[in-house]
């Protein structure tokens, strides 16, 4: 009877049910991690193996395979080609980036000593000529600029080693964005195109001493910022005096409108009080103007002079 019971309840539907499904249940459970962590493997490994560089990845040269317009393989040749060339452009910072990190968090503590195996690498001094043959000097160029290049390199700027060389000076005096406001500066004085380490340098030799930049503003700004600067120091100081030429031209006009006006003489005081009138007269431009064009042939002709002296 307690057989039968037993049986029973082993037997019934719904202990059977219950017991199986479970198992069952959980045993899909298990297949589909497996099968989504498979799955998540091999996305990452596509992933890495796409992002990562090798020669490989370069298409093998080919005659053209007509004239004119570029086929569809043409032109998937030619963008695997770009990358590869932009690659090139910037693997010195990418290589200055690396260098930082593993010298700042020194993780070649625990790599044996190439020469002395018995210790350890105590410096990134010590690290690099020996594990990776770059020359100390190299190597500490590189540290110091990776993050100019980096920005400049977001902004568009074909920049090599030995342009940011000359702005690093500015980096560590001031800020990040000050440096590159230095090489925005240049870019915009003689084209993107025309950048050299000597243009850069002579600039950075004509900023002031007492240099004052304001660390809350941006590229740009700072770049016009010190522009001005640069305008100013090259420029003579502006009097206040009025030249005697200009003097005795204001007299002699003087004395036309006086004998206009049937008058003996028109003191220089109401001269100026009329002209400042007729700058200021809001129905009537003509003296606003021709002053406004006076003031941007002078702008222009301090552009100029700026321009070769920072040449």
């Amino acid at each position: 009877m307690n057989r039968s019971k037993n049986w029973d309840e082993a037997t019934s539907w719904d202990a059977t049910t219950k017991r199986s499904g479970t198992t069952k249940l959980a045993r899909n459970g298990r297949v589909a991690d497996a099968e989504r962590q498979a799955a998540i493997s091999e996305a990452v490994a596509v992933a890495v193996e796409e992002a990562k560089p090798g020669l490989h990845k370069i298409p093998d040269p080919v005659e053209p395979a007509g004239e004119g317009a570029l086929t569809d393989e043409e032109r998937k040749r030619y963008e695997e080609c770009l990358e590869g060339v932009d690659l090139g452009n910037q693997a010195w910072f990418i290589q200055g980036k690396a260098l930082d990190t593993i010298a700042t968090g020194r993780l070649f503590r625990d790599t044996p000593h190439k020469l002395e195996p018995e210790r350890t690498y105590r410096t990134i001094e010590e690290w690099a000529p020996l594990e990776k043959g770059i020359s100390v000097g190299k190597c500490s160029k590189l540290r110091a600029g990776w993050a100019i290049g980096e920005v400049l390199a977001a902004r568009g700027y074909d920049v090599n080693p030995g342009q940011v060389r000359e702005i690093v000076p500015v980096k560590n005096a001031f800020n990040l964005n000050a440096a590159v406001a230095v090489y925005v500066l240049v870019a915009d004085t003689w084209g993107a195109d025309q950048v050299t380490a000597e243009r850069l340098r002579g600039t950075v030799k004509m900023l002031p001493g007492d240099l004052e930049l304001d660390e809350d503003e941006d590229v740009d700004a700072l770049a016009k910022t010190i522009k001005g600067v640069l305008v100013e120091e090259i420029q003579p100081p502006v009097s206040r005096a009025i030249p005697p030429a200009v003097t005795r031209a204001v007299d002699k006009t003087a004395i036309k409108i006086a004998d206009a006006l049937n008058r003996p003489r028109i003191p220089r005081s109401e001269v100026t009080l009329r002209l400042m009138e007729a700058f200021a007269d809001p129905e009537d431009s003509t003296v606003y103007d021709a002053v406004l064009e006076r003031m941007k042939a002078a702008e222009k002709e301090a552009r100029g002079t700026a321009r070769k002296a920072l040449e």
